[in-house]
C-alpha cells in the first residue's frame, strides 16, 4: 500500500502523464486501480504501440496511435476507425467496485450511506426510507453538484467524490411542531414566490418564479446561469435574517409572499479593489497581472475572452449558450439555437432541436436513400478559438448549405462542467469509453470540436473529429471526404435495400396470390355448401307437402261413401273420368249424393280439385266451377257421363 507521499507523486505523474486537472476524478480513476500508475494511464490513453481491440474478441489489430492534438494523425475512416474500443488490461477489467460515503441530514438526524457507485439514487432513498420511516414518494434527496437528478440516475455518472453530504426535504410531510404551524407550512411549500432580482452591475432585472419548496441554493445556481456570477462570488442584499442556510427552502426562509426583492452582484478581490481606485483606463493586459479569479471577471470590465486575445467582440455576453441541469434536451438546444444566433447572426447551420437519440432517429434510422450523417458540434465559451470558428468557419454560407443539404447537425455546450458531464455519459452510452475518453481529455484551447458521425448496421462510427484551429477550406475538404465515405456506404445500403424490398414484394405477391386462391376456394365451397342446403331444404318441402297431400288423400279416401252396386233400389249415376295422363276412374255413385263427393273421390286418386277442375264435354263446361251442395241429378250427371280431369294453369 503506498504512502501518503508515494500516493501525492503518483497523483502528481498521474495528471501530468494525463492532462486530467480535476483532483478529485485523477483520484477516482488512481483508486480504481489501487494507486497502479501504469495501469491507471493504460485505462485512460491508448497505449503508445496503438494495439487495438478487434470488434469481436481475442484477435489484436496492431495500428498507430491516434494523438488527439493533432488530427491528421488519424487513419483514414476507410479503414479501422480511430475511436475503436481499446481494451484494458485484465488487471483493470476485474478491478473492485468503488465505494462511495454520504452523510444524509434530515432534520435533527444525521444517516451514514455506503454504496457502490454502480448503483442508483433510488437504492439511496430505499435505504433512508428504512432508516427514517420516510417513504420514498414523500422524500427529496437535495445537495448534488449537478443539482435535482432522477431516481434512475447511476452513481458513476455523477461523477462523486468518495465522501458527499446530502439532505432530505419532506414538503408534503408535517414538521413536528403545532398544527397551525403545519398548514402554514404547509401552505407556503405549495405556493409560488415571484423574486424580483436586480444585477447590480448591469442594472438589469429578472423576474424567477420558484415554489416554496425550492432552496437557496438552487436560486443561487439560477442566477449563475443567469449572470454568469459564480455562487461562491456571489454578493447579495435583501434576503431576510432567518434565510442563514442555503439548504433552507424558500417557504421556510422568511420571504414576503407574493414578491420579494433581491440584489445580487459580484464580490470584489482584493486585486480589483486595488484597480477601482485607480484610473478606469487601465490597459486590458494589465487584467492578467491580477489572481485567476481577476482573470475570470474580465467580462464585468467589458472584455470578453476575444478581446483579451485581440479579437474584437461587438457586445458583451450576458448569458450563457446553454442553461445548466435542464429538463430536457429539446429544451437545451432551443436556448443554444436562440443565443447563437444572437451572438453570430442568423447564418448557422440548423441545429436538431430534440434529444441525441431522437438526432439518431432522424439520420440513421430511415430508408437508405433519406439517411444523413451525423455532424456534432461541441461548443466551449472559454476557448479562445471559439467565437472565430464560429463566426469565420461555422457560419459561412458554403459550410452551412453543405451541412443543411447532406448533415443532420447536433449542438452541446460543454462550458458548464454539468452539461459536459451528462454529455460525457451519452458518448460513452452511443459511443464508447474510448470517443468519451478522448473527448474528456481535449484541453479548453482545443475546443471546439466537430464530430462527424455515420450509422451503421450495429454501431454508430465516428469518422472523424475536426478541432477549432481550422479554416474554412480545411473544414468543407474534411466534411467532402466524411460525405464520399458515407456516399459509398450509402450505395451499399440502398443496393441492399432495393433486393430486399424485391424479395419481400415478390414475397407480398406470392401471399397475396395464395390469400386470393384460398378465399376463391373458400367462396366456392361456401356457395357448393349453399346450393347442398338450399336442395336439401327444397327436397325437405317436397317431402312434407307430399306427406301432407298423401294424408289428405287417404282421409278424403276414407271419408268416401261406400260404391253403391248396379242393382239398386235408387238411381245410380255411373261417370267414367279420364286423367291427364290418359287413364280412366270409373266409380257408380248415387244421384241423391252431392257434387262435393266427386270432387273428394277424384281428390282421393291424388288430383286435388284445388289443382285440378273438372270438365264435361257435352256442353263442356267446367264442373268445378259448380255448386258442390247440388246432387248429381241436379247438375245433371246422370245416369252416366264422361268427364276429364284438366290442371288449372
Amino acid at each position: 500500500m503506498a504512502s501518503n507521499m508515494d500516493r501525492e507523486m503518483i497523483l502528481a505523474d498521474f495528471q501530468a502523464c494525463t492532462g486530467i486537472e480535476n483532483i478529485d476524478e485523477a483520484i477516482t480513476l488512481l483508486e480504481q486501480n489501487n494507486w497502479d500508475l501504469v495501469a491507471a494511464i493504460n485505462g485512460v490513453i491508448p497505449q503508445e504501440n496503438g494495439i487495438l481491440q478487434s470488434d469481436y474478441g481475442g484477435e489484436t489489430i496492431p495500428g498507430p496511435a491516434f494523438d488527439p492534438s493533432h488530427p491528421d494523425s488519424a487513419p483514414a475512416p476507410s479503414s479501422s476507425s480511430a475511436f475503436r474500443p481499446v481494451m484494458p488490461s485484465r488487471q483493470i477489467v476485474e478491478r473492485q467496485p468503488r465505494m462511495l460515503d454520504f452523510r444524509v441530514e434530515y432534520r435533527d438526524r444525521n444517516v451514514d450511506v455506503v454504496l457502490e457507485d454502480s448503483c442508483t439514487v433510488g437504492e439511496i432513498k430505499q435505504i433512508l426510507e428504512n432508516e427514517l420511516q420516510i417513504p420514498v414518494s414523500k422524500m427529496l434527496l437535495k445537495g448534488w453538484k449537478t443539482g435535482d437528478v432522477e431516481d434512475s440516475t447511476v452513481l458513476k455518472s455523477l461523477h462523486l467524490p468518495k465522501n458527499n453530504s446530502l439532505y432530505v426535504l419532506t414538503p408534503d410531510l408535517p414538521p413536528p411542531s403545532s398544527s397551525s404551524h403545519t398548514g402554514a407550512l404547509q401552505e407556503s411549500l405549495n405556493q409560488n414566490f415571484m423574486l424580483i432580482i436586480t444585477h447590480r452591475e448591469v442594472q438589469r432585472e429578472y423576474n424567477l418564479n420558484f415554489s416554496g419548496s425550492s432552496t437557496i441554493q438552487e436560486v443561487k445556481r439560477n442566477v449563475y446561469d443567469l449572470t454568469s456570477i459564480p455562487v461562491r462570488h456571489q454578493l447579495w442584499e435583501g434576503w431576510p435574517t432567518s434565510a442563514t442556510d442555503d439548504s433552507m427552502c424558500l417557504a421556510e426562509s422568511g420571504l414576503s409572499y407574493p414578491c420579494h426583492r433581491l440584489t445580487v452582484g459580484r464580490r470584489s478581490s482584493p486585486a480589483q479593489t486595488r484597480e477601482q481606485s485607480e484610473e478606469q483606463s487601465t490597459d486590458v493586459h494589465m487584467v492578467s497581472d491580477s489572481d485567476g479569479d481577476d482573470f475570470e471577471d474580465a467580462s464585468e470590465f467589458g472584455v470578453d475572452d476575444g478581446e483579451v486575445f485581440g479579437m474584437a467582440s461587438s457586445a458583451l455576453r450576458k448569458s450563457p449558450m446553454m442553461p445548466e441541469n435542464a429538463e430536457n434536451e429539446g429544451d437545451a438546444l432551443l436556448q443554444f439555437t436562440a443565443e447563437f444566433s444572437s451572438r453570430y447572426g442568423d447564418c448557422h447551420p440548423v441545429f436538431f432541436i430534440g434529444s441525441l437519440e431522437a438526432a439518431f432517429q432522424e439520420a440513421f434510422y430511415v430508408k437508405a436513400r433519406d439517411r444523413k450523417l451525423l455532424a456534432i458540434y461541441l461548443h466551449h465559451d472559454e476557448s479562445v478559438l471559439t467565437n472565430v470558428f464560429c463566426s469565420q468557419m461555422l457560419c459561412a454560407e458554403s459550410i452551412v448549405s453543405y451541412l443543411s443539404q447532406n448533415f443532420i447537425t447536433w449542438a452541446w455546450d460543454l462550458t458548464k462542467d454539468a452539461n459536459r458531464a451528462r454529455f460525457l455519459t451519452m458518448c460513452n452510452r452511443h459511443f464508447g469509453s474510448v470517443v468519451a475518453q478522448t473527448i474528456r481529455t481535449q484541453k479548453t484551447d482545443q475546443f471546439p470540436l466537430f464530430l462527424i458521425i455515420m450509422g451503421k448496421r450495429s454501431s454508430n462510427e465516428v469518422l472523424n473529429v475536426i478541432q477549432g484551429n481550422t479554416t474554412v477550406d480545411e473544414l468543407m475538404m474534411r466534411l467532402m471526404a466524411a460525405m464520399e465515405i458515407f456516399t459509398a456506404q450509402q450505395q451499399e445500403d440502398i443496393k441492399d435495400e432495393d433486393e430486399r424490398e424485391a424479395r419481400e414484394n415478390v414475397k407480398r405477391e406470392q401471399d397475396e396470390a395464395y390469400r386470393l386462391s384460398l378465399e376463391a376456394d373458400r367462396a366456392k365451397r361456401e356457395a357448393h355448401e349453399r346450393e347442398m342446403a338450399e336442395q336439401f331444404r327444397l327436397e325437405q318441402i317436397r317431402k312434407e307437402q307430399e306427406e301432407e297431400r298423401e294424408a289428405i288423400r287417404l282421409s278424403l279416401e276414407q271419408a268416401l261413401p261406400p260404391e253403391p252396386k248396379e242393382e239398386n233400389a235408387e238411381p245410380v249415376s255411373k261417370l267414367r273420368i279420364r286423367t291427364p295422363s290418359g287413364e280412366f276412374l270409373e266409380r257408380r255413385f248415387l244421384a241423391s249424393n252431392k257434387l262435393q263427393i266427386v270432387f273428394d273421390f277424384v281428390a282421393s286418386k291424388g288430383y286435388p280439385w284445388d289443382e285440378f277442375k273438372l270438365l264435361s264435354t257435352f256442353p263442356r263446361r267446367d264442373v268445378t266451377q259448380l255448386d258442390p251442395n247440388k246432387s248429381l241429378l241436379e247438375v245433371k250427371l246422370f245416369p252416366q257421363e264422361t268427364l276429364f280431369l284438366e290442371a288449372k294453369e
